[in-house]
């Protein structure tokens, strides 16, 4: 995974992968995937779908995630859901959810930080 990137998840995500049992190893996979060009699904706009395995099984029947995704920069997940409790999300999200990308890529540093001091955002640490 490219040493540049920064990986974080908001609360809801951070609740949502806690009662799935994800791992933050499990996030950065996903995120070393993407960068490899290895993407379930580009959504536009700096959105992708990626896929989770359950633990200790495949992708198959696994979890979606939503990524707000930076190549080489950020990656924010924002949003999960287990394929059997979801198909997909509606067009008004994805048009949220590109408008929410547009603003978290342009966030400075201080405001990165900023957001994870008041715990709006949790930073995924990856170890290779």
């Amino acid at each position: 995974m490219n040493p540049n990137t920064r990986i974080f998840k908001n609360k809801a995500f951070t609740r949502f992968a806690k009662k799935a049992d994800i791992k933050d190893c499990d996030l950065c996979k996903a995120v070393a995937n993407a960068e490899n060009d290895l993407i379930d699904a580009n959504l536009g706009g700096g959105v992708i779908k990626q896929r989770v395995a359950r633990d200790g099984e495949g992708k198959s029947g696994g979890f979606r995630t939503l990524i707000l995704f930076k190549i080489g920069n950020r990656a924010f997940f924002v949003y999960g859901f287990a394929k059997n409790e979801k198909d997909n999300i509606d067009a008004n999200d994805l048009i949220s959810l590109k408008k929410l990308a547009a603003i978290m890529f342009n966030y400075t540093d201080a405001e990165l930080e900023n957001s994870l001091n008041k715990n709006i955002l949790i930073e995924v640490h990856c170890h290779e």
